[in-house]
């Protein structure tokens, strides 16, 4: 016969209001994850009944939006109607047009020249102003309206250093009617970073190692500054990565302290309509949503483990990947020096590469225990990698004869 005995000292009715409570946090991580309470005015923070948000699920962005509609409305370009889209085109079929179709949007004419590109909700045409060339947009139509990625573009104008922000993309303004948004962005012609990489699967070869450097260096730098002003892209990968070139030709001297046609040169990070904006939530809020794109889970979304930066980071990881290797990450757990295992790509690394800048780039990015600030580790990486190429001037050379080749391959495309 069994018989039970309770400890006297061992305190179950606390244990038992301790696994309540922990029950309830975790009811309502599933069902209020997106209840907001007011937005304080000094630290324009939300507090969340709990610390785990997804921050791309629609009650969420929708209970956002509703808390900065006073700061919404009163941004330079934001133009809203409560009635639907007054113009003769049909919107949802814009890329069946033939081009050069003038459509009115504001108050304004805009050419259309093309569709750039096409998501699950949103089609991205390319158009003049006026009938101009000179005057050059992206137009991205969305349907429902979208006014987030609005509020994200003014949000980098607030917060990047005017030196950088043109590395982050521009919209003029955005028209929000009750069916559609029409977000109006400036419009560069050069391409992606897809594009770049692309280019060398197609004729079978793989990026130089200098020009990988390069790209990686351009985004590290990205990220520490995002991640340092408290804003996340979400959406990080090389279609929403754009080439910038300068109007003049590359100097010898510039690239590390990014002066002269240095400054113009580089990438510029779009598409922010997955953008997670940090001061509308508690410091210690961790996410938890899955961002579902192919090949860039990161490895909290994989393990069903909350993430923050993390997000952004994997995503720069699987573009170095791709540049090194021209095939996707993947992940595998090998052991380290501690007798423990760490996160590392499974494809090895060629032996005549600078093999221990890029292994500590992986095992330092794949392999963060918290969700804890990453900037001082992008800004360490972002300098290991800039003194290596400025240590050696034949590196440099090589580095700005193949950006010159890579601006006449890409142009003349």
């Amino acid at each position: 016969m069994l018989s039970w005995r309770i400890c006297r000292k061992a305190e179950p009715f606390d244990r038992l209001k301790e696994a309540h409570s922990l029950f309830l946090q975790r009811i309502s991580k599933r069902t209020k994850a997106s209840s907001l309470e007011k937005v304080g005015d000094d630290a324009q923070a939300t507090d969340l009944e709990t610390g785990f948000v997804n921050p791309w699920e629609t009650s969420t962005l929708n209970g956002l939006i509703h808390k900065i509609k006073p700061q919404l409305v009163k941004y330079d370009g934001y133009h809203v109607s409560n009635k639907v889209f007054p113009g003769k085109a049909n919107l949802s079929s814009l890329q069946n047009y033939s081009r050069n179709k003038i459509i009115e949007i504001g108050g304004r004419k805009y050419q259309m020249k093309g569709c750039a590109g096409q998501g699950g909700f949103a089609q991205v045409f390319k158009a003049f102003i006026d009938s101009n060339p000179d005057e050059v947009v992206a137009l991205k139509v969305q349907k429902p309206p979208f006014p987030w990625e609005f509020h994200m573009y003014r949000q980098l104008d607030c917060r990047i250093p005017d030196s950088q922000r043109s590395s982050f993309g521009l919209a003029q303004r955005v028209h929000v009617y009750s069916d559609y948004s029409i977000l109006v962005c400036d419009y560069l012609s050069h391409g992606t970073l897809q594009d770049v990489i692309n280019s060398y699967v197609v004729v079978g070869k793989s990026m130089e190692e200098v020009l990988c450097m390069y790209y990686t260096i351009e985004m590290l730098n990205m990220l520490e500054t995002l991640h340092s002003v408290g804003i996340i892209h979400g959406d990080f990968k090389p279609d929403n990565l754009l080439i910038r070139y300068p109007p003049e030709n590359l100097t010898e001297t510039g690239f590390h302290e990014k002066t002269g046609s240095w400054s113009k040169k580089g990438l510029c990070l779009v598409d922010w309509g997955r953008g997670i904006d940090l001061s509308l939530f508690p410091r210690t809020t961790e996410f938890t949503g899955d961002c579902r794109t192919s090949g860039f889970r990161c490895v909290e979304m994989k393990e069903d483990k909350p993430w923050k930066f993390q997000v952004d980071t994997y995503g720069l990881c699987v573009i170095v990947h791709m540049m090194l290797h021209n095939v996707y990450m993947e992940i595998e757990k090998k052991q380290s020096l501690d007798g423990g295992y760490i996160n590392m790509p499974r494809t090895s690394f060629k032996r005549y590469w600078k093999v221990d800048l890029w292994k500590e780039l992986f095992t330092k990015l794949l392999n963060r225990e918290t969700c804890e600030d990453d900037t001082e580790t992008l800004r360490n990486l972002r300098k290991s990698m800039e003194e290596y190429i400025c240590s050696d001037p034949k590196l440099m050379k090589k580095l700005n004869e193949l950006l010159a080749k890579q601006r006449i391959s890409l142009c003349s495309s």
